[in-house]
């Protein structure tokens, strides 16, 4: 997934659990490369020890990264799909988050060994005549395989990058050399905000737009594209999207049919901490409703979704929760755990 604070969302559409290789594969893998790729930016290419082909991925793939038994992050796969040997990722350096970024700017160096799980891909790339992308800082780096992916298709893309400066955003250099004036960018400090309205005001039939961002920004696009044709924009996320919270958590029942367990969800816990208390197996990783990873399909009850991945329409539907955040409209539910 993508480096940053938090993980990685699409919306309105997004791949299903199986739409990578074996997004529970998990293998030791070697830091092979590290180079700072701007401020505060490190880019690290990962292999296997004996050198081995890694997974099959595509273009808005992300990875688990299982620093330690108590932190697991995620980041978007940034280099070639093609490329089997090695894995690129890109780590902005996050002093006010939980640990995970500082875990890796301070102790991944080359030669280190780390735990990674997937690939799992919930921010796919639609196929398209033409594509708009607006990248804002470390929200680079999915759109990277995505542009490749767009110019090998000879689809028509152009690609709108925002930051604070231009040293601090990552790959510039890279992009540029390859695609030159179909890459705009807008430092922050030369041309102020990247002009939404100027960019996306105008609603284009055909045009699929991707953004990768700060919350700030992905509300923006969201506002700008309202008038869109439905489906036109995918939009991943690192932390969890504003919800309607002011519902309040009561306590129900949780019945894991696969595993024999019935629990009880207290107000202050999650579905996730109660099941994995009782010994359920169940992955977790970013704990904010943004990864995709401990999706669970419904097989009773009515969920109360807080998630920031499922479509409405999926919401709607019910056949699928996050539960590390999600609860339930109701007294009981039936999980396939």
């Amino acid at each position: 997934m993508t480096s940053g604070p938090g993980t990685a969302v699409a919306d309105p559409e997004r791949a299903a659990p199986s739409a990578t290789a074996n997004p529970e594969h998990v293998a030791e893998l070697v830091v092979t490369d590290r180079v700072a790729v701007a401020e505060g930016i490190v880019s690290l290419t990962l292999a296997d020890p004996g050198g081995g082909e890694l997974p099959v991925w595509t273009p808005g793939a992300h990875v688990d990264l299982l620093l330690t038994p108590e932190l697991t992050r995620q980041y978007s796969l940034c280099g070639s799909p093609s490329d089997r040997e090695r894995w690129r990722i890109g780590v902005l350096l996050d002093a006010g988050g939980r640990g995970g970024s500082q875990h890796v700017h301070a102790s991944l160096q080359a030669g280190s060994r780390v735990q990674v799980r997937g690939p799992r891909n919930n921010f796919p790339l639609a196929a398209a005549g033409r594509y708009v992308f607006v990248a804002g800082g470390i929200g680079i780096t999915p759109l990277l395989p995505m542009i490749a992916e767009a110019e090998a298709t000879g689809a028509s893309w152009r690609l709108h990058y925002g930051g604070r400066r231009r040293q601090s955003m990552a790959f510039v250099d890279e992009l540029l050399e390859r695609y030159g004036d179909r890459v705009e960018l807008w430092p922050e400090d030369e041309r102020g905000m990247l002009d939404l309205a100027a960019l996306l005001g105008q609603a284009q039939a055909g045009v699929l737009v991707y953004t990768c961002g700060p919350e700030g920004l992905l509300q923006a696009v969201e506002r700008t594209c309202a008038g869109w044709p439905a489906g036109s924009l995918y939009v991943e996320r690192f932390v969890a999207k504003p919800v309607d919270d002011s519902a309040a958590a009561t306590t129900f029942e949780v019945v894991c049919q696969r595993s024999g367990i019935t629990v009880t969800v207290p107000e202050d816990r999650s579905i996730l901490e109660v099941v994995q208390g009782a010994g359920v197996a169940a992955l977790s990783s970013c704990l904010e409703g943004v990864c995709g990873t401990c999706e669970t399909a419904v097989v009773e009850g009515e969920p109360d979704h807080r998630d920031s991945l499922l479509s409405e329409d999926e919401k709607a539907a019910g056949d699928y929760m996050m539960i590390c955040v999600s609860r339930c409209h109701g007294a009981r539910l039936v999980l396939d755990l």
